[in-house]
């Protein structure tokens, strides 16, 4: 059993994400972002407060920035580089995009700047058919043209890819296109319910758990890809099978402080940023302009709905026997499914959650059978 343990909101986080502009030049259906036909713009000013406090912790620790958007890319190498500036030496700089405006000049910004670079793209050309422009038409041989120039110029990268619906035979034909691209890290995300993407995501319990299944044989045919999902689920195991589960889980919980392009600051869940409620307000717990981020954090809980979080999660803790796996449901999708933050299970903690682990365990349980027989 953990220990009963997180007891609230940690007050130096990992990394921060910063929104750069609320634009994308795509227009995905499923899509959460509010703002992203119109291109609002982070002011330096906002970057500047942020690096004050990100700077003295990098010193101390391994600290990320997150440059997400938005495509944030369209913001423009002038504007990026500007914003970049106020930060440190120590501090790693990581961007998620969907590749599409990735040229020679971009490459050569990721590597004078050292960043690393995340791509979204849903597998093969035939599976990318929500990825498309504003216009409607097929973002995907705009994709690949910047993924071959990274590869061209040498740089590493992630992937990131969104399942609409897992179905048998689609975790292979997934990993194997994943092998092809070359990406070093692969993340599945299997579509959630949030933000203005109000599609339904309750899909079938076995088609969930048959795809994790056939995604770690895949996986484990051909290991060179690091499959977070996979890796994830394999450390909670070994932890079962050494008694140590409990020392998984943080005493406290990350913030994950986004910084939105007016630099106001919501904790937990990027995906909230932008939104508002009449019981929750716009869920922000502050504004970098006008109180550092230090200082937010380290009032983080006297955030209502925070506060309701945190209770959310202990009913979790109580309820849930996945909870030393997953930590408890996440803010946003608490809200976007149920309404509220002290709900428990969702339907993203099934798809990516529940189901991941036991797809996970399935496969192990098969291919122990197979090993005897």
């Amino acid at each position: 059993m953990a220990d009963s343990g997180m007891r609230g909101i940690a007050t130096v986080p990992a990394y921060v994400v910063m929104q750069p502009t609320t634009l994308c030049n795509l227009d995905c259906t499923y899509c959460y972002l509010p703002f992203r036909a119109v291109d609002k713009r982070m002011p330096v000013a906002v970057a500047e407060a942020v690096a004050e406090p990100v700077n003295r912790w990098a010193r101390d620790t391994r600290f990320s920035v997150v440059w997400h958007g938005g495509e944030p890319l369209a913001a423009g190498r002038d504007a990026l580089a500007a914003l970049m500036a106020p930060f440190g030496p120590e501090v790693e700089h990581h961007v998620q995009t969907n590749a599409t405006l990735i040229d020679d000049a971009w490459c050569e910004f990721f590597t004078a700047h050292d960043m690393r670079v995340s791509v979204s793209v849903d597998g093969p050309r035939e599976r990318n058919g929500e990825r498309v422009t504003r216009g409607g038409r097929p973002a995907y041989d705009r994709i690949a043209r910047g993924v071959e120039t990274l590869r061209r110029h040498g740089i590493g990268f992630s992937a990131l890819c969104v399942v609409g619906e897992p179905h048998a035979g689609l975790a292979t034909e997934l990993y194997d296109y994943f092998l092809t691209l070359g990406c070093d890290v692969l993340g599945i995300n299997i579509e959630e319910q949030e933000g203005v993407n109000e599609r339904g995501n309750a899909f079938s319990a076995e088609a969930v758990t048959a795809f994790w299944a056939e995604l770690v044989a895949a996986w484990r045919r051909d290991p060179r890809i690091h499959l977070r999902e996979v890796e994830l689920s394999l450390r909670y195991a070994a932890a079962v099978l050494d008694g140590t589960t409990g020392a998984l889980l943080p005493r406290r919980l990350d913030p994950i402080p986004t910084i939105a392009h007016d630099g106001s600051v919501v904790l937990l869940s990027p995906e909230l940023a932008g939104f508002s409620d009449p019981r929750y307000g716009d869920f922000a717990s502050g504004n970098v302009l006008e109180r550092g981020l230090d200082h937010i954090l380290a009032d983080a809980t006297s955030t209502p709905w925070i506060g309701e979080f945190l209770a959310g999660v202990e009913a979790c803790r109580n309820r849930c026997p996945y909870f030393e796996f997953c930590g408890g449901a996440h803010a946003a999708n608490r809200y976007f499914e149920h309404g509220r933050f002290d709900g428990t299970e969702t339907n993203h903690c099934r798809n990516s959650k529940i189901r991941l682990l036991e797809g996970v365990l399935h496969h192990a349980r098969d291919h122990q059978r197979s090993a005897a027989g």
